[in-house]
């Protein structure tokens, strides 16, 4: 076989060990976004609190399963939102005090 008919070598994640990747992060963060959420309910006891990181952790639980199904992009896209949604929550929680 010549040179010529060989591609340009490929870079980057395959599929599998992107979906891999996507899928260690969510849950990853789902846990982070329980155990803040069981700290923050030790500290205050909102219902604003609990149903912002409730969804956090519903959308974390949403990219794990995209990641899983190979939607990695869309659950990158999922996860960002989650993280955004819990800091900004948590910005929010403690602006009302």
């Amino acid at each position: 076989m010549s040179e010529a008919n060989l591609g340009p070598e490929r870079q980057g994640l395959t599929p599998r060990q992107a979906r891999h990747v996507r899928t260690v992060l969510s849950v990853v963060v789902m846990a982070a976004v329980g155990a803040a959420l069981a700290l923050r309910i030790g500290s205050t006891h909102s219902f604003l609190t609990m149903g912002f990181y409730g969804i956090a952790l519903i959308l974390s639980g949403s990219a794990l399963v995209l990641s899983r199904q190979g939607r990695t992009r869309v659950a990158t896209v999922v996860l960002g939102a989650c993280v955004a949604l819990a800091v900004a929550a948590e910005w929010a929680v403690a602006s009302l005090r």
